[in-house]
């Protein structure tokens, strides 16, 4: 049976790997059995998905990506080259086994910079957030929360299409809304996260 994927020859996917339709597999990434990727994906050169990794539907990982098992992806994360996941809070080289395994959850739209860290540990990063170029994760990023620098902190919050949001139009004691000044869409963001920026 034919596949619905394109995979570069040089590309290796193991049996037992899941592959959506309209994915493109790029020079030397590795999929492991075991895993799962959505349709219409594109997966750049030199990367590894794991035994175990999850990604979703239209996800883009750039190149020199490795996503290890416990990492899974949903649809739309923007994943910049030479981002680093992590899976063990504790690792040694002499002992392993999957109770060690910490995992990371990257939610719908949200991008990861170029060069960026994310330090597992059930780790949550918010739908349509932005984790800056070289960021160190080592906290939850809120929903469309913008987080820089090492170790990442709150600065601010991004739009859907990514620009940063910064006219309040509206604000209660439970939320405060947004107006992107590059759509035009009205973001909501809840008083519990806004309170967070520059604090932490």
């Amino acid at each position: 049976m034919a596949k619905d994927y394109y995979k570069h020859e040089t590309a290796i996917v193991e049996e037992g790997a899941e592959i959506g339709p309209g994915t493109k597999l790029w020079h030397h990434t590795h999929v492991r059995s075991g895993s799962k990727i959505g349709s219409e994906g594109n997966i750049g050169k030199n990367c590894y998905i794991d035994k175990g990794a999850i990604i979703g539907n239209r996800v883009k990982i750039q190149n020199n990506v490795s996503v290890w098992h416990g990492v899974v992806l949903e649809d739309e994360v923007f994943v910049g080259p030479n981002v680093t996941f992590t899976n063990d809070l504790y690792p040694r080289a002499f002992i392993w086994d999957d109770s060690r395994v910490a995992k990371t959850l990257v939610k719908r739209g949200a991008s990861l910079g170029a060069n960026s860290t994310i330090i597992c540990g059930d780790r949550v990063i918010g739908e349509y957030a932005m984790v800056g170029a070289g960021s160190v994760v080592t906290k939850d990023v809120p929903p469309h929360g913008l987080v820089v620098g090492n170790p990442a902190r709150l600065v601010g919050f991004v739009c859907k299409c990514g620009m940063r949001l910064q006219e309040k139009v509206a604000e209660t004691n439970e939320s405060v809304v947004f107006l992107c000044s590059s759509c035009g869409e009205k973001i909501e963001i809840s008083k519990e996260h806004y309170n967070k920026v520059n604090k932490e």
